[in-house]
């Protein structure tokens, strides 16, 4: 999300510049017209391609309804939909930046392309699965996983770059996600140490094709030549994601992107090289318009199973293009020992946690269902309690970076403030909506007479309508100091 100057007014925010859309004849001209005996509408196909992609939205289930946010949402004007085959969803009016509302910041609401939603209702997902995500970043699909899974349990969200990992960590942190440990190696390398996994998810890079909606630039550099090299890559992730599923379990290949050399004939070529190993499962999205995968391709001939593939087509539902493929291992596969487990330093969590009751009344029991451990010098994670990250590869992360110890005085952090300040009963401070909006552009703000007369100074839990935003500081000069983080501060005041 971009980040404005911290003083700059909702209404002095910088609008994002237009991406010029695509003409008809720009797409004809492409290398998408290859496609066109694949696609039953052109016309309407290409129209489709040359309009905004509707933003889409889905409730966190932990912190509130899709019921509730759609009405929230209405009452800001923003006329949310419903989005058939998505009940969590919500389409939005093509103009708005979701990043911008003060819902989004306090982690009510994550921003996900409709099409990117739909591979995680079909890995059949049930709380006690242990899930690995190959390919993670951004995110979306992870805090999916991550809530489908109840937060409870063990998520492993991979991903080759460091970077793209520090930005899925700051979604999963302002969602409040605590199942899951992050690692950063090359997914088609993932090491069998990790153990054997109920279900995979390997949405692989690809030429991004279905993205066209969202970078009109892509077009001019499309390349079939592309779709053929990067095959190899993909087909070495799919191998690797069914090696790393346990016996009868369930493999969710993915892509964004309409090439058959990307989609069909790598899922082809895995069914051919581990016969009986694995089978494709056919695959239904109720209410989600798609069509099956295609079974002939430039000449070559594919097995009639692969029907059973899911091919999301922009002009049907108008969304993004997607590719969905769903395999079951073979029951009788070998199954591995279980993996060993990564050693967590929690010997100084008790006190910790303990200071944090005192301070906010949270009550003794109250983090019975989770675990504290310290993972940097900087302070301390929490995670379900029945998380159980393997030792291999090493976690760049486990749980949710929560309290930061390094400090004096100590103080929570905003996603640790978002998850445990909800249930707050003392150092907790409502504030109004010219407070909110001061409060996300990281301004120092004067509370009313009752909120300082409420409480001491010191560090408080600050919300908006009962939701928690994150922590500020009451000083003894009387005035309320944001501690709302910088690398968050586009989150504004826009409704």
């Amino acid at each position: 999300m971009s980040s404005p100057s911290p003083t700059a007014s909702a209404e002095r925010l910088p609008r994002a510049q237009a991406a010029p859309r695509l003409a008809p004849a720009d797409i004809a001209a492409s290398a998408l017209e290859r496609y066109r005996p694949l696609i039953d509408d052109w016309d309407a196909f290409a129209a489709a391609l040359g309009r905004p992609l509707p933003p889409c939205v889905w409730a966190n289930p932990s912190r509130i309804s899709v019921t509730e946010l759609a009405e929230l949402l209405a009452e800001q004007g923003l006329q949310p939909h419903p989005v058939a085959g998505l009940p969590d969803a919500l389409r939005l009016p093509a103009e708005t930046k979701a990043g911008r509302h003060w819902w989004y910041c306090a982690g009510l609401a994550h921003a996900q392309e409709e099409v990117s939603q739909l591979p995680v209702r079909l890995m059949d997902l049930t709380p006690g699965h242990r899930v690995l995500d190959l390919c993670a970043a951004p995110g979306g699909k992870t805090a999916q996983i991550a809530f489908a899974l109840g937060n409870r349990g063990t998520l492993v969200a991979n991903d080759i770059a460091s970077g793209r990992l520090k930005s899925l960590q700051g979604n999963l942190d302002r969602l409040g996600v605590v199942n899951v440990t992050t690692t950063c190696c090359d997914g088609a390398n993932w090491p069998a140490a990790g153990g054997q996994f109920d279900r995979v998810l390997v949405d692989v890079p690809c030429s991004g094709e279905g993205t066209l909606r969202r970078n009109p630039s892509l077009l001019a550099r499309l390349d079939p030549a592309m779709a053929a090299r990067l095959g190899a890559r993909q087909r070495a992730l799919l191998r690797k994601a069914v090696q790393r599923c346990r016996p009868g379990g369930r493999i969710l290949y993915s892509t964004c992107t309409f090439a058959p050399e990307e989609n069909e004939l790598v899922v082809a070529d895995i069914l051919a090289e581990l016969p009986g190993r694995v089978r494709l499962l056919p695959a239904t999205i109720p209410g989600f318009i798609t069509k099956p995968g295609v079974t002939a391709w430039q000449g070559r001939e594919m097995p009639p199973e692969l029907v059973r593939c899911l091919r999301v087509w922009p002009h049907h539902q108008d969304t993004g293009g997607f590719f969905m493929a769903v395999l079951e291992k073979d029951v009788r596969s070998l199954t591995e020992s279980p993996p060993e487990l990564a050693r967590l330093d929690t010997a100084e969590a008790a006190g910790w946690l303990a200071g944090l009751d005192a301070k906010y009344g949270l009550g003794a029991a109250y983090w019975s269902g989770f675990r504290a451990h310290r993972q940097t010098r900087r302070g301390l994670h929490l995670m379900a309690s029945d998380h159980a990250p393997p030792s291999e590869p090493r976690a760049e992360s486990s749980g949710l970076f929560f309290h930061r110890t390094s400090v004096r005085p100590p103080k929570p952090s905003t996603g640790g403030a978002m998850l445990f300040g909800r249930d707050a009963t003392r150092f907790r401070v409502a504030l109004d909506t010219q407070q909110r909006d001061r409060y996300l552009r990281r301004e120092t703000f004067a509370p009313t007479p009752a909120q300082r007369a409420a409480m001491p100074p010191g560090q408080i839990v600050v919300t908006y309508r009962g939701y928690v935003l994150g922590v500020a500081v009451l000083h003894r000069s009387g005035v309320i100091e944001s501690l709302f983080p910088r690398r968050w501060s586009g989150c504004t005041s826009a409704g």
